[in-house]
């Protein structure tokens, strides 16, 4: 290997642009030689501060959430949110109440902003298709799943369309001026099969426009209930349990 004299002289030795090449990845990397590196975690720190903050939780508590969901209560519940989780794991009597009147406020201000959307879609519905009855938008956020805040005063009627004494427990219900949301177990989602059996029901347009009755698709709220009851169910929720009218 021929040197170059000059390489000699200067340092007593030269490396080939080769090993200069190999020296070079061997220096180690630091914070300012890779700033691409900070970049990349500042986004996931700021998300996770601003999810924290939607739910009104500290960052210490979001990551007790996280570790939380990491857990056997993620394995068993894995679609619970921060507050529940929280206060189904509260160290003390102190801190369960605090995440419940944290869940409760979350939870009427949610079904607020969910109830404001439906008075608009109803609206814009009579306006579009008047004459027509408009199905419930909120689906599953109605009572059978909704907060006790509002699920309490209200009733759930589960209906077929092959039940022949459905059609008459509801005209009934209508008639008493009774507030319901009517579910209908086998719509399969089709809401012209939804209005097609509430127009031969007899149920009064106006009194689902005022949200007095719903009309709900039934998804898998039924099943979930375990009643194995026949139809028409009429059914109140009591102490946290649902119960037969």
């Amino acid at each position: 290997m021929n040197v170059s004299p000059l390489c000699l002289w200067l340092s007593g030795a030269c490396l080939l642009p080769s090993l200069v090449a190999q020296a070079e990845t061997l220096i180690p990397l630091t914070a300012e030689s890779t700033p691409h590196i900070q970049h990349q975690e500042l986004p996931t720190q700021a998300l996770e501060q601003a999810l924290a903050s939607e739910w009104g939780l500290k960052p210490e508590e979001w990551q007790r959430y996280r570790r939380l969901m990491q857990g056997p209560l993620g394995v068993y519940s894995p679609n619970l949110d921060p507050l529940t989780a929280l206060g189904i794991e509260a160290r003390d009597p102190q801190e369960q109440q605090r995440y419940a009147e944290q869940q409760v406020q979350a939870e009427f201000a949610r079904v607020q902003k969910l109830l404001a959307y439906q008075n608009a879609y109803n609206d814009a519905f009579q306006r579009l298709y008047p004459g027509q009855l408009p199905v419930n938008l909120i689906g599953t956020e109605s009572t059978v799943q909704a907060s006790p805040v509002i699920a309490a005063a209200r009733l759930a009627v589960f209906v077929t369309s092959n039940c022949k004494s459905c059609p008459e427990r509801v005209r009934q219900l209508q008639q008493a001026a009774q507030g319901f949301d009517l579910y209908l177990v086998d719509s399969r989602g089709k809401d012209d099969r939804l209005r097609a059996w509430a127009k031969r029901t007899g149920i009064e347009p106006q009194k689902v426009l005022n949200r007095d009755i719903t009309l709900n698709h039934d998804t898998g709220h039924w099943a979930r209930l375990g009643d194995k009851g026949a139809f028409p169910a009429v059914m109140r929720q009591v102490l946290g349990q649902w119960q037969r009218q």
